[in-house]
């Protein structure tokens, strides 16, 4: 392979190729000129130097021809003849569903989930009170909270499901409803809010091998305000929490998250991320959009024994070297075979969109630690349902 299939093939890997007229527009390499490409077969034209000087294929016609073979063919038979018809059309994939296994997992959740939880909150220590009145427990304290956000109501009318719970024996003592929004004001249960998400996880930890990687805001109660300078205004609008997290893209239980204020950026929190998940977990792919893209970040997934999947920036180079230069050119060079693996990136969406369509996308609570208390929470029950949906599915056992 010389230089200019080499360059041809990064073209067609990095740049955007459009078709208009019959004519392809090609961009320049070095500058921010398009050259028009006519892919004729038998006398390809192209009006960059190289071809007028040459009269010989450039590096902009061989990535036209490239181009061309990735896109899908279809042939058939018309009046006699074979015709080839070329389609960049995305062919849509689906999933097949267990529905029996569903239908199961839906209709015996709530009892199971409150099994679950209880188990979950039998194993968190119980630090010694000092003076003062005799509060409530830990374990009834996360019980309630993570039990009242799967419920979606409000506390008052949360509190006969409560009553419920208490009379089974999950919860020694029925709190007042407005306490519970105290108890997530509590900093202590923040770790152990972690670290009941991660405990919920690791049933599932022959499942789930490849990961991926993304973040997204859930809306609050308080308004933020700002000069928009663009539009010359004043613009309000709600505040939010950032939920960064890891998840499987099998089951799509969340094995890793952060829980930032709406301003801190994506890529720092990944090498984190990963490493609290290959505590527990083989991690063999992790996936991220380009929010990720750094060698940093691809070091980072690196030291765990995983291979780095993150879509690269369209002023990448890949001239950094080390890993962060191997995928990129493993990237222009291979290019389906990457997206094959980075398209797995789409389960971590939809591990949000499980998230905000059961339990909600706006956080009710006030604090800022109460805030990142109830996000919490949502993963929490997230992540059980995921487990009760596995049960059903897979025979996978509980805690």
């Amino acid at each position: 392979m010389n230089d200019r299939e080499l360059k041809a093939l990064m073209i067609a890997a990095t740049s955007k190729l459009t078709q208009k007229d019959g004519e392809w527009l090609v961009p320049s390499q070095s500058t921010s000129k398009r050259y028009k490409v006519d892919p004729n077969p038998t006398a390809p034209q192209c009006n960059c130097p190289d071809f007028e000087l040459r009269q010989q294929k450039c590096k902009h016609v061989m990535a036209v021809e490239i181009t061309i073979e990735r896109e899908h063919s279809t042939t058939e038979t018309i009046d006699g003849q074979t015709v080839t018809t070329k389609t960049t059309e995305t062919l849509k994939v689906s999933y097949t569903q267990d529905w029996t296994a569903y239908n199961d997992a839906q209709t015996n959740e709530k009892a199971m989930f409150q099994k679950l939880l209880f188990e979950l909150c039998n194993g968190i220590p119980e630090p010694q009170q000092g003076r003062g009145r005799p509060r409530l427990s830990y374990r009834d304290m996360i019980f309630s909270a993570a039990f009242k956000v799967f419920s979606t109501m409000s506390s008052r009318r949360f509190m006969s499901d409560l009553e419920d719970a208490h009379a089974k024996g999950f919860v020694s003592k029925v709190p007042h409803f407005n306490s519970i929004f105290n108890y997530l004001e509590l900093e202590a249960l923040t770790p152990i809010l972690k670290q009941l998400i991660t405990q919920s996880a690791l049933p599932l930890q022959a499942l789930e091998h490849d990961f991926a990687v993304d973040s997204s805001g859930f809306s609050t109660c308080q308004y933020v305000r700002w000069f928009d300078a663009k539009y010359g205004k004043q613009v309000d609008a709600h505040d939010w929490v950032k939920v960064h997290l890891m998840s499987g893209v099998r089951t799509h239980v969340v094995t890793s998250v952060e829980v930032t204020s709406r301003n801190i950026h994506d890529a720092p929190v990944l090498p984190g991320l990963v490493s609290d998940t290959a505590e527990h977990f083989t991690v063999n792919e992790v996936s991220a959009d380009k929010g990720y893209s750094s060698r940093e970040n691809h070091e980072a997934i690196a030291s765990v024994g995983a291979t780095p999947y993150i879509a690269f920036k369209k002023n990448a180079t890949g001239k950094v070297g080390g890993l962060f230069e191997k995928m990129f050119h493993f990237y222009s060079f291979n290019r389906d075979s990457f997206l094959a693996s980075y398209h797995k990136r789409s389960n971590v969406e939809t591990t949000f969109h499980m998230i905000k369509a059961k339990f909600g996308s706006r956080i009710r609570s006030k604090g800022n630690v109460a805030q990142t208390n109830e996000a919490l929470c949502k993963i929490l029950c997230h992540n059980i349902c995921c487990l009760i949906q596995s049960m059903f599915e897979f025979g996978v056992e509980q805690f």
